[in-house]
């Protein structure tokens, strides 16, 4: 006769899962330490490089020079 599972498996099915739940809920906020650890170091690292001057900016399609000295629209005949 088949009248399910006992209490005693239901209650080591409870354990089972409250004790996956907790490494679950331990490997998520280790997740989240070691993001927000990354995060920091970016924008610790981004502070250094945008103190820096210089660069090439934003260039426009139509002036920027190539290899031959001419931009983009100097490639075609107009």
């Amino acid at each position: 006769m088949c009248f399910g599972p006992s209490n005693a498996e239901k209650q080591a099915a409870a354990d089972a899962r409250a004790e996956a739940e907790q490494v679950k809920r331990a490997e998520i906020e280790g997740k989240a330490v070691r993001k927000r650890d990354t995060i920091s170091d970016a924008l610790t690292g981004r502070e250094g490089v945008s103190s820096l001057s210089g660069g090439t900016g934003r260039r426009s399609l139509l002036s920027a020079g190539g290899s031959a000295g001419r931009g983009y629209a100097s490639r075609f005949d107009t």
